[in-house]
């Protein structure tokens, strides 16, 4: 056996930009406190042995030669199986590995807990056989391992958020170019995350359904993503566009609009505005993404009615359930949203969960020194 590496991947919270990453738009996010840990150790056989430690240290293993086998017994090690499968696919060699594997995202909550896992698997092989991946390689090799494998056809934000995320700031990620740009969030500005008690999950929902939306009316308005469609060009084409579409677009074109608005607005700290600007985003996501429900509505309006209008709150994530975002001032967020969360739970039955959260640095390598594998 070689040396042990330890590696962590952050999850991430989106503050602005839903569903416009994969319509190579703009994107909003930051890497957070709660992580993906992953500790590997090669082997000489060509097996892949991991452990997920809170999964009752079930372990499963395979024979990297014999390719991807979805394993429906084991749904966590498909992103395992997943990302060895597309370093081999690259022509990385991998020899084999043991990895220990554990975290703290809450699971199903949109904080992206499955693309912080294959971060954290790619880092860690790319230490242990010296791959020298960049971290847009990482990103990506993390991203494909979700769309061509996994089966869910999500965009590369929630990848880059984990690897490059920065400490006390935001990225700003141009989904076509991948350039990202540190947006500074004011130190007495704090982000509040609250799950709203409705666990949700990605492949085989409604997600792939609206993106194909998306990909509907781009193509019948001509233009090779909905980043190069206008709100004009759109409701222009409306007749030729079946409803779904056409508000599908519609909330992505006025999302990327928004996502930079919020960004002119947080660099002159501008809170009123950046309150706006979130409650138009989480209005769009329920009346023309319809990705909300009533729960997560509920929770929204009882959050915003708590905070008072210099503090913004939407839900983030895929949809569906999981968790609101809350950002302002932090004194605020503490003081406030708790109270609120006895009230929501009274009328759904639901239990909330409060996070208060800070942006974190991306995926990183660990002392090694305490690991056992």
């Amino acid at each position: 056996m070689g040396a042990a590496v330890f590696v962590r991947a952050p999850g991430r919270v989106n503050l602005i930009g839903e569903h416009t990453d994969y319509n190579e738009g703009f994107v909003l996010p930051c890497a957070i406190d709660f992580a993906t840990y992953v500790a590997a150790q090669s082997r000489p056989d060509g097996r892949i042995v991991a452990t997920a430690l809170d999964i009752n240290n079930t372990t499963i293993s395979f024979q990297i030669e014999r390719g991807y086998q979805c394993d429906p017994s084991a749904p966590w090690s498909n992103y395992v199986r997943a990302v060895t499968q597309v370093l081999v696919d690259r022509g990385h060699a991998i020899h084999g590995a043991s990895l220990a594997i554990t975290g703290d995202i809450p699971q199903g909550s949109g904080l992206s807990s499955s693309a912080s896992l294959c971060v954290a698997i790619t880092k860690a092989l790319d230490y242990l056989f010296t791959l020298q991946l960049s971290a847009l390689e990482i990103a990506q090799i993390a991203q494909v391992a979700e769309n061509e494998y996994v089966g869910c056809h999500c965009g590369i934000m929630d990848q880059v958020a984990s690897v490059m995320g920065l400490e006390s700031k935001a990225v700003l990620l141009d989904c076509r170019s991948l350039s990202v740009t540190p947006i500074q969030i004011p130190s007495e500005i704090g982000i509040a995350i609250v799950h709203s008690g409705i666990t949700r999950g990605l492949v085989g929902t409604e997600y792939n359904m609206r993106r194909s939306s998306c990909v509907r009316a781009s193509l019948t308005m001509g233009v090779s993503t909905l980043r190069d469609a206008s709100l004009s060009q759109l409701n222009a084409y409306k007749a030729k566009l079946d409803e779904c579409a056409y508000k599908c677009a519609r909330h992505v074109i006025t999302e990327n609009s928004r996502v930079l608005a919020f960004v002119d607005a947080l660099k002159i700290d501008a809170r009123s505005e950046l309150a706006k600007i979130m409650k138009a985003s989480h209005n769009s996501m329920r009346d023309d993404f319809e990705i909300t429900t009533p729960a997560i509505d509920l929770l929204v309006e009882l959050i915003q009615i708590a905070l008072g209008p210099e503090c913004g709150v939407r839900m983030t994530g895929g949809g569906f359930g999981g968790c609101v975002v809350a950002f302002g001032d932090k004194t605020t967020l503490i003081n406030q949203i708790p109270n609120v969360l006895s009230e929501y739970q009274r009328h759904t039955q639901l239990r909330p969960n409060l996070y208060l959260c800070t942006p974190q640095a991306g995926a990183s390598l660990l002392d090694t020194a305490r690991v056992a594998i």
